[in-house]
């Protein structure tokens, strides 16, 4: 269900220090509402605000997550219109708008879990975070210091249309609590990605995505992802307190975590 895209070099935004409010670290990028007013309303003013604005964003979306084809294509625009007239699609693009109008409690979430990863590992870049609608294709797409967020795919457990695509097991996650864990995971798999991952077994990228979902856990203070392989991790590093985080991601014999 989440998918990791790893897209070319994207300019770091990031909200400018204010003296009167919180200092935060991120604050997601709006792009999800001139994407509506396009997809609804049909605005050309929306579309070109999406391209100069936000141009990887918009690549990224009719490209990678819609598979429209490329975006500078004759007729790219008509196609990416005409995808979400579908009346399900309208309604989803309604409900996403109005569920997540603020985001001021995802933008704290964000702030914290970045400025206690930096304390883990000091090196990570703290991305530019927006939100985009993406007719219930990834959750997540990551890019050069980039994360997107497609609203549409965290609507709750139990919105009517996710009943009939997804299984009950799947849709645990679809909710607003899992944006910021999903973002680091899959943050933190582009960073940390596994050698020669099509030659691994199938335990050595379980336990690899255990390492990263232990992280995630550590840095949110909160046991959100728990497998059987987290647990390994966990019971490793409770063993050996004194490796640094850091080590831990870039190990590469997964004989240390028992198998």
């Amino acid at each position: 269900m989440l998918t990791l895209l790893v897209c070319s070099s994207c300019q770091l935004r990031l909200k400018p220090n204010d003296d009167d409010e919180q200092k935060k670290l991120v604050e997601v990028q709006r792009y999800d509402r001139l994407e509506s007013r396009y997809l609804t309303t049909g605005d050309f003013s929306a579309l070109q605000q999406m391209n100069t604005s936000y141009p990887m964003e918009t690549r990224t979306l009719i490209e990678d997550v819609l598979s429209l084809g490329e975006v500078n294509e004759p007729y790219i625009n008509s196609k990416f219109l005409n995808l979400y007239q579908d009346s399900l699609l309208q309604v989803i693009i309604s409900d996403s708008e109005a569920e997540f109008a603020d985001m001021e409690d995802i933008n704290n979430e964000f702030s914290e879990a970045f400025g206690n990863l930096k304390k883990l590992l000091p090196h990570i870049i703290v991305p530019m975070v927006y939100a985009q609608i993406g007719a219930l294709n990834q959750s997540v797409v990551v890019g050069d210091k980039s994360i997107g967020i497609s609203l549409d795919k965290y609507l709750g457990t139990n919105y009517f249309p996710y009943l009939k695509f997804y299984s009950e097991q799947q849709r645990q996650t679809m909710t607003r609590s899992y944006i910021v864990p999903d973002c680091l995971l899959f943050y933190l798999l582009s960073i940390y990605p596994m050698n020669n991952y099509y030659s691994r077994t199938q335990k050595e990228k379980d336990l690899h995505m255990a390492k990263m979902m232990w992280t995630v856990n550590k840095v949110l203070g909160n046991y959100v992802f728990h497998t059987q392989y987290v647990q390994l991790i966990a019971s490793y590093m409770k063993k050996h307190k004194n490796i640094p985080v850091e080590k831990l991601l870039t190990m590469d014999d997964y004989t240390s975590f028992g198998i």
